[in-house]
């Protein structure tokens, strides 16, 4: 079943991931996750590890046990820089939301000694954003970072700071539980006064993201900016009882984003014109 389609509303709100999605901090973040993994021991979370037979998919148990045997990620993981460190926590602990809560703490502890340079990942993203909140979309920034490492990678941004960008702005250190737990959705949606529902947009690059959206009753959108292949898709979300959640669409970049958005807009319009 594809999943390369069109969402069912419009976009009112537009809550957008930040690492990988918007910019990279792959190098900060591989570093810090790599720092916390020879720990897992004195963390009390050895033996919270999964069951390999329990993975998701091949290449989730290969991860695991690679951990398991060595205390670090694989270098060809750190060297595709397509794994985020909630999916790897997601990959080593599964539904163990303590376990996971302790792997990111330990992870914000490591992380602050590598804050240094953040990238755009596409040179026009400052400018996709400004064209989504003239057309009247409102923007919120997502992150499971704590806040005053994300406030400070955010006013780093392509020199100037990406801090005039969003209306809201929710943290991994404001609510009770991270991604792939809804709660900085909801808390996002009602800092702007707004119900979940279809017309609020969630894009990220994650399992974890897509988890979050559909726990939270809004609109999924799936950034592909990995490039992975339809096939892949399918691996990683596979639509079964224990698997359940997909994105409702898949774009390729920042751009593709805006078009889809415009594309759903003039669609309401056209519909609300119609009807008058």
């Amino acid at each position: 079943m594809s999943i390369l389609q069109l969402p069912d509303a419009h976009p009112e709100v537009i809550l957008l991931d930040w690492h990988a999605t918007l910019v990279d901090t792959h190098d900060a973040m591989y570093h810090a996750v790599d720092d916390v993994l020879p720990h897992l021991k004195e963390l009390n979370l050895w033996e919270r590890l999964l069951d390999p037979e329990d993975s998701k998919t091949i290449e989730d148990a290969k991860l695991l046990i690679y951990v398991k045997d060595n205390q670090r990620l694989h270098p060809k993981i750190v060297a595709q820089r397509k794994i985020s460190r909630t999916d790897i926590f997601e990959v080593l602990f599964g539904s163990d939301q303590d376990a996971k809560g302790r792997a990111h703490q330990a992870f914000d502890n490591a992380y602050k000694k590598y804050v240094e340079d953040v990238f755009p990942l596409e040179s026009d993203i400052r400018e996709q954003l400004e064209h989504l909140r003239a057309i009247g979309i409102k923007t919120g920034l997502i992150s499971n970072r704590k806040r005053d490492f994300l406030e400070h990678e955010l006013a780093l941004v392509d020199g100037t700071g990406w801090e005039d960008l969003f209306d809201v702005v929710v943290c991994g250190s404001d609510v009770a539980e991270r991604k792939p737990a809804p709660d900085m959705l909801l808390k996002a949606l009602a800092d702007l006064d707004l119900k979940p529902a279809r017309d609020c947009w969630y894009i990220g690059d994650s399992t974890t993201d897509v988890i979050a959206a559909k726990e939270a009753g809004i609109t999924s959108i799936f950034y592909n900016g990995a490039g992975w292949g339809q096939a892949w898709l399918d691996k990683i979300f596979p639509d079964t009882i224990k698997h359940p959640h997909r994105p409702d669409a898949v774009v390729g970049s920042i751009a593709e984003l805006t078009d889809l958005a415009r594309l759903l807009l003039a669609q309401h319009k056209r519909v609300e014109r119609a009807r008058t």
